[in-house]
């Protein structure tokens, strides 16, 4: 019987935002994982636990669900007025394969304070008091990220009194901005509309914005596919049929969207784009019992990751909410009751969330040119990760 000995990299477990994931140091992991490619892949698979056919991750340190299922890896600037580059990289639960294609908005918030403690800040730029601008380059989507994280004494701080629904404790105020947040390349509004006619075999013809911002989102109205905007988890990830006809919407709107050339080509790219769907505002109860009044929403959202109903909101999700709500004429902005917006505050299963972004018309098309939200980040665990060497042949 063989023997792969366990190696061991240096790692650090923290939560961003509502995600979970393991950081590392480019230079931490093994010279093969490096280099993107299939060795960097195995590594990361086995790290989170994948692939497993329980979906359960139970051998590794994902948890089972997308928010928890991530990795990051933080490196020296590539760009000229940066701090650091962050890498995500979405590990896929029950499949063999880590999608590459878009960003983490709540491990964002995590970020900065790891490019902190890993050195990738000149010490001259931390205060002993206040707050130190992070500047991230988004190698995914090839954006600058804004963080401001709080320091105090030095270090920096992680507990405070910041309340962040889909987080049971509260935390320190990390004010995250994404600068010109349409994702990748092309126009924000890649069919040249704020809204399109998709037509989905199966289910109709619905009206869709389809947005490249924050990462790529394809929104629907809630009471167009049945529902009104309030559910819940159990309401979607327990109904098989749901989740197959939110899957078929992704895969068409993908195509619509030009990020795939077929709908096959969606299994294999299960990150993005997202589909969320929208509706005005409306009393619900949260998923921890809270009572959300229809007077504290500016309009319900609810979004898809990986295949299953998210906990609470995605942050590059947030982000697209924030800049659909500011482009008048989009159903986000139309949910929210139309007009100018610079801001919106929008429901989620777990709670609300205040998101801001501006917009402007530039000729024919729309920029984004910034969105900004708060999250709060803290260190779980840190030290070393172990996996069996053999996941690195």
């Amino acid at each position: 019987m063989t023997h792969a000995p366990q190696i061991k990299v240096p790692a650090t477990y923290m939560r961003g935002g509502t995600s979970k994931g393991v950081f590392f140091r480019l230079q931490d992991l093994p010279e093969a994982a490096q280099v993107p490619g299939q060795a960097r892949d195995k590594l990361l698979l086995r790290v989170i636990g994948s692939p497993d056919p329980y979906q359960k991750q139970i051998d590794g340190m994902g948890g089972a669900t997308s928010s928890t299922s991530k990795t990051v890896i933080l490196s020296e600037p590539t760009q000229p007025g940066h701090d650091v580059d962050y890498l995500f990289g979405q590990v896929s639960i029950d499949k063999p394969f880590v999608d590459w294609s878009g960003n983490c908005g709540n491990l964002t918030a995590a970020v900065g304070a790891f490019a902190i403690n890993s050195g990738f800040v000149d010490a001259g730029r931390i205060p002993e008091n206040g707050i130190c601008t992070v500047r991230i380059w988004q190698a995914n989507i090839k954006k600058t990220i804004i963080a401001h994280v709080p320091i105090t004494k030095g270090k920096v701080q992680e507990t405070g009194d910041f309340e962040l629904d889909g987080v049971t404790f509260p935390a320190a105020e990390v004010l995250i901005d994404f600068m010109d947040p349409a994702d990748g390349e092309g126009s924000m509004f890649p069919t040249g509309n704020v809204v399109d006619q998709l037509e989905v075999p199966g289910v109709g013809v619905l009206n869709a914005t389809m947005i490249n911002a924050g990462i790529p989102t394809i929104f629907i109205n809630a009471q167009e596919i049945g529902y009104t905007g309030t559910e819940l988890q159990d309401a979607i990830n327990g109904d098989p049929k749901a989740l197959a006809m939110f899957e078929t919407i992704r895969a068409h709107g993908a195509v619509r969207m030009g990020l795939i050339s077929s709908v096959e080509e969606a299994a294999a790219r299960q990150h993005t784009p997202k589909v969320a769907f929208v509706a005005p505002p409306s009393d619900y109860v949260s998923s921890s019992g809270k009572d959300i009044g229809a007077d504290d929403i500016d309009v319900l959202v609810r979004a898809l990751s990986m295949g299953k109903l998210h906990h609470a909101m995605m942050g590059t999700a947030a982000v697209a909410i924030a800049t659909a709500a500011a482009v008048p004429g989009t159903l986000v902005n139309l949910a929210a009751g139309g007009g100018e917006r610079h801001e919106v505050t929008f429901g989620h299963p777990s709670g609300t969330l205040r998101v801001g972004a501006s917009a402007r018309k530039d000729g024919d098309a729309w920029v984004a040119e910034k969105a900004s939200m708060s999250r709060s980040a803290r260190i779980l665990m840190d030290g070393w990760v172990r996996v069996p060497s053999d996941h690195l042949a």
